[in-house]
């Protein structure tokens, strides 16, 4: 059974940044895709970032142009750099790693909690 531990979320103003981090417990080669997801009270959830094994990315509109998602093959580690933070980026950060290049979801993190203050 393969764990995801994230970190890095909080609390930031906007138009502040925040890095989160998710660590795996097997290598991320194993994967064809990484992922990271997020949902607000009250809302679906909503796929935020997509990593492939290749290096390709794709972002929610609603990111693009403020996140970047990239990763660390030696530490096993995926991350997800958010500036330009805005009050609706608030939400649990979930991460996701499975075979579907397009919305893994074969192993998920506990998630993190940002909160962006107005």
């Amino acid at each position: 059974q393969v764990q995801l531990v994230e970190s890095g979320g909080g609390l930031v103003q906007a138009g502040g940044s925040l890095r989160l981090s998710c660590v795996a417990s097997a290598s991320i080669f194993s994967f064809n895709a990484m992922g990271w997801y997020r949902q607000a009270l009250g809302k679906q959830r909503e796929l935020v970032a997509v990593i492939t094994k290749g290096g390709s990315t794709d972002y929610s509109e609603s990111v693009k142009g403020r996140f970047t998602i990239s990763r660390d093959n030696a530490k096993n580690t995926v991350y997800l750099q958010m500036n330009s933070l805005k009050p609706e980026d608030t939400a649990a950060y979930y991460c996701a790693m499975g075979m579907n290049y397009r919305t893994p979801g074969q192993y998920w993190g506990q998630g993190t909690q940002v909160t962006v203050s107005s």
